[in-house]
């Protein structure tokens, strides 16, 4: 499956994806630069604590789920104004 990227940086996500993996709007994605140089997108669950789990497995740290989780909170901040 393919989409296209808007000049605003915007992309589709294909009907069939969304419908396996069970995304609605405003779902958070997480995208994953790897080391071979492809992307790997991830849904994001919106409780902390499932989204954390096995990410210890895979590389993962706390720090940067924090992180990850603070500059959310700020971006959202921000944008309130």
């Amino acid at each position: 499956m393919r989409s296209t990227i808007t000049a605003r940086g915007q992309t589709v996500i294909p009907a069939a994806i969304r419908e396996r993996f069970s995304l609605t709007p405003a779902q958070r994605l997480e995208w994953i630069v790897e080391a071979d140089g492809s992307i790997r997108v991830v849904p994001v669950d919106p409780s902390p604590v499932k989204a954390f789990r096995g990410m210890g497995r895979c590389g993962g740290s706390t720090q940067r789920l924090l992180a990850d989780r603070e500059a959310e909170r700020q971006a959202e901040r921000a944008m309130r104004g």
